[in-house]
């Protein structure tokens, strides 16, 4: 019994359901990245550690999304989206809308881009 509230204990821990809104960067092919009030929380890296639900990401129009690398860059964006805080990682994208580049620029508990 004592095993099974303990391993109930880490789950609740690990895997939060949540709503996290800020700079999601895709610099090169297969890295993906959102950096929030919180830190930055690992999406995907080339060759390695992939969260589930990337597909479901919706991309900006042209004018709210920065180029930086050829088609590569940043843009803002809010996602549901299920967490370890331990790792700092998303585990499973449920659903990413972009916003509007002004919504990012203007929160004062995000890291400024160029």
């Amino acid at each position: 019994m004592k095993a099974l509230v303990l391993a109930l204990a880490f789950f609740s821990v690990v895997a939060q359901a949540e709503t996290r809104c800020g700079w999601l960067d895709n610099p090169t092919p297969a890295n993906y990245w959102l950096t929030d009030a919180d830190g930055t929380w690992t999406m995907s890296v080339q060759g390695g550690y992939q969260a589930e639900g990337l597909d479901l990401i919706e991309y900006p129009s042209d004018d709210q999304y920065v180029d930086v690398n050829g088609n590569y860059g940043y843009f803002c964006a809010c996602m549901n989206v299920e967490t370890d805080s331990r790792t700092e990682r998303i585990l499973k994208v449920k659903s990413a809308k972009a916003k509007l580049l002004k919504d990012c620029l203007k929160d004062p508990n995000l890291p400024s881009y160029k």
